[in-house]
């Protein structure tokens, strides 16, 4: 009896160990294609970033159409929004995470953007690229205390 319990258990996981498989697989596949898209349509544009945030997608200010088309999963999360000065006009633009956190604030860079989306940075005007401290876990906390010792 104990047998035929195990078996059927491992037989579930079997099949939910293949399914994840091939989900996987297929997402990947869509990751590969839309990367490929993002490559075609590369420009280097240079502009000045104005501001720098985290937000919900609603609060963005990025087109309806766009918000329309983001996933329901997508539209929970806090995506890294840039607010920059292309050329004559002002326009939130969507960040890779990584070139966000290298994007210096009130200062003209020279980025990668394919649509909306920045996709690399290629250089900052009046110094080079800094990368970000990388801080642990009690870092960060300690430097949360001490801005607000109220709280």
């Amino acid at each position: 009896m104990v047998w035929k319990v195990l078996l059927i258990i491992l037989i579930v996981v079997a099949a939910v160990l293949a399914i994840l498989y091939f989900l996987g697989r297929r997402t990947q596949q869509k990751q590969e294609a839309v990367n490929e898209q993002i490559e075609a349509m590369k420009q280097t544009v240079s502009m000045l970033i104005i501001d720098k945030k985290k937000l919900p997608l609603k609060q963005s200010g990025l087109p309806q159409q766009v918000i329309d088309q983001t996933p329901w999963y997508a539209k929970r999360g806090k995506m890294p929004i840039v607010k920059a000065k292309v050329g004559p006009r002002i326009m939130n633009l969507v960040a890779d995470q990584q070139v966000f956190d290298l994007l210096p604030v009130k200062s003209e860079v020279k980025v990668e953007i394919s649509g909306i989306y920045i996709t690399g940075i290629k250089s900052v005007r009046g110094g080079s690229i800094k990368a970000p401290e990388k801080q642990g876990f009690l870092a960060k906390l300690r430097n949360r205390v001490s801005a607000n010792p109220n709280k």
